[in-house]
């Protein structure tokens, strides 16, 4: 069953968290970072990519990196910017982008959880990614990042979010984004220990973004034999039934020695060609292709999708299996120079500006993976192929620090 514990957790000044909470640290560049902050001494990019302040130069992953880190972290505390609250909470945190609300409980979720697998993983991590996450939480002795978790949503933990959510929050601040971030502390113990009660009776919680930090964080918790804080993570965690998964779009750097006709002439093996041309596919196993200035509507063929179960019958997969290895020529995207990702949040007219520049030769619009089925391959233990989900909006890095 899932154990997840409330925290003393460190939090800007409610009258500062605009200017010090930030997307988290890989989703933009340390160029962009830099653009970013250099007008903001309390932006936590100081913090989370604090290369920033050294030469344009300098390794994202040298020991001056993380010392920096450290001590812009040590002055935004020292100066007062960010405070840790007396005593351990609960903490709801809701965000509002547009149309989509979700809310969240932050906690700490167990590192044995994590390695046990009830805290469950649909994708690989990279160890140079795991040793940075490592470096960071260690030198700042703080997870300042949270893990992206979820659940499959119970009534019971809605209604106390309903309860608490209703009463004036702790930080409200819309980012300039346009994302509306606010956050409530559950201080109230009754509440606290049902909140404990209800997630104690899952069996279960999935890694929807973070599988990065949450083994750094494993890692941390065996180097320290769970002392001090260490043996928990820091996490938001969503009832399913919220959370907003937009597509991971693919462009293509050239045809694998054919052309844009002879691509055509290929993928009719694969797809059927719809009758009106789209950018944006409306339904499972539905694709749109952009080439030489037009869009094309495709759906993957029944022939392969009735027999396509669990992981290979992802259209992520499908595109992979019968698309991209046997006529790009690209057998592990992981490492291919001839593919690139465009996370849903760029829209399909980033696609286009792609391939219209002539930087690529053709772009592939996906239609969104579903939190299902990242959830029934998670209970399968299997592994989803690389950029298959795009969450938004994104959790903000700062909102809330874990000391361990």
């Amino acid at each position: 069953m899932a154990q997840v514990e409330p925290f003393a957790a460190l939090r800007p000044k409610p009258e500062l968290a605009a200017r010090i909470c930030e997307l988290p640290y890989d989703v933009l560049s340390s160029a962009e970072a830099r653009e970013q902050a250099k007008d903001n001494p309390l932006s936590f990019f100081h913090v989370s990519k604090p290369e920033i302040d050294l030469p344009e130069n300098t390794d994202q992953y040298s020991p001056q990196v993380y010392a920096k880190g450290k001590e812009n972290f040590d002055k935004l505390i020292r100066e007062g910017s960010l405070k840790q609250d007396s005593q351990p909470y609960y903490y709801f945190y809701r965000q509002i982008m547009g149309k989509h609300a979700q809310i969240g409980l932050v906690a700490g979720a167990s590192c044995e959880d994590y390695l046990k697998n009830i805290v469950k993983k649909h994708e690989f991590t990279r160890p140079d990614k795991e040793d940075d996450r490592v470096r960071h939480i260690e030198t700042l002795n703080s997870q300042t990042g949270p893990v992206f978790l979820v659940y499959k949503a119970v009534a019971a933990v809605d209604a106390i979010a309903a309860k608490v959510t209703s009463q004036t929050p702790d930080a409200d601040f819309t980012a300039k984004d346009g994302v509306r971030h606010t956050a409530w502390a559950v201080r109230d113990a009754a509440t606290i220990e049902a909140i404990r009660k209800e997630f104690a009776k899952m069996p279960a919680l999935y890694i929807a973004d973070g599988h990065h930090r949450s083994a750094a964080a494993g890692r941390v918790y065996k180097s320290r034999n769970g002392a001090g804080h260490s043996a928990f993570f820091l996490s938001v965690i969503f009832p399913d039934n919220q959370v907003s998964i937009q597509a991971y779009n693919r462009v293509l750097k050239d045809f694998n020695g054919t052309d844009a006709a002879g691509l055509m002439k290929k993928l009719e093996k694969v797809f059927t060609f719809g009758s009106q041309s789209t950018a944006q596919p409306t339904k499972k196993h539905d694709l749109s292709l952009y080439v030489n200035g037009k869009w094309h509507a495709l759906t993957f063929k029944p022939e392969l999708t009735k027999i396509a179960k669990g992981i290979d019958g992802l259209d992520v997969s499908l595109l992979q299996n019968h698309v991209l290895a046997p006529i790009f020529g690209i057998d592990d995207p992981r490492t291919s120079k001839k593919i690139n990702f465009v996370g849903g949040i760029r829209g399909t007219g980033e696609l286009e500006k792609l391939v219209n520049s002539g930087e690529y030769a053709c772009a592939f619009s996906m239609f969104p993976t579903s939190i299902t089925d990242l959830m029934t391959i998670a209970d399968q233990d299997g592994i989803m192929p690389p950029k298959s989900t795009w969450f938004e909006p994104k959790l903000r890095d700062a909102m809330f620090c874990h000391m361990i």
